[in-house]
């Protein structure tokens, strides 16, 4: 695996990042169908994920966005790098997440056929759901799925998919950068 990044680096990161954040908030209301604008907004999520990995907030579950506010408000002058092993860990949990959501959507386009190992999408997902679950990884699986917003991800609607994955995705990216894939955090691998 690459060799991690720096606090030093992590803290620059996180000072982009919220600069980013700020200027699209501060084009809302009116901004809010700039596709520029959305994308920025959901850059909190890699600016709490980077916070996280300094140890000055705590990760929400994957079917809740970080509060804007508070990653924007954090003091960052006591941050400290966690250790790799728990970088790893939760960017293996953000790639499970991200994995899912990316499934889901294979799925629903129909194009995908399955190794013959595995009869259905259902069978597959319950025994990753089920493996990240012992892992320490996922919470405890709701039906054969992952849970999210108090249901089975096969049972979330559209909307709320969509915000999972953008979640799951956001995070990945942090972790894969953090962890030091990628040159820079424009090409930062998020391969599932």
């Amino acid at each position: 695996m690459a060799k991690g990044r720096s606090r030093r680096e992590l803290l620059e990161r996180c000072a982009a990042l919220a600069a980013q954040v700020r200027a699209a908030l501060a084009r809302l209301p009116g901004g809010a169908g700039d596709p520029a604008v959305v994308e920025a907004l959901w850059q909190a999520e890699g600016l709490g994920t980077l916070l996280w990995a300094l140890t000055r907030i705590e990760l929400p579950p994957y079917d809740r966005a970080f509060d804007r506010r508070r990653v924007l408000a954090a003091d960052l002058e006591a941050a400290q790098l966690r250790d790799g092993e728990e970088l790893r860990r939760a960017r293996e949990a953000a790639r499970l997440w991200h994995w899912r959501a990316r499934t889901a959507a294979l799925e629903a386009g129909g194009a995908v056929v399955l190794p013959e190992r595995w009869r259905s999408f259902a069978q597959l997902v319950a025994a990753t759901a089920m493996r990240g679950h012992e892992r320490g990884l996922l919470p405890r699986p709701l039906r054969g799925d992952f849970p999210a917003f108090g249901t089975a991800f096969r049972e979330l609607s559209p909307k709320e998919r969509s915000v999972v994955h953008v979640i799951a995705w956001e995070r990945h990216r942090a972790l894969n950068w953090a962890c030091g894939l990628g040159a820079s955090w424009d090409d930062v691998p998020t391969d599932t």
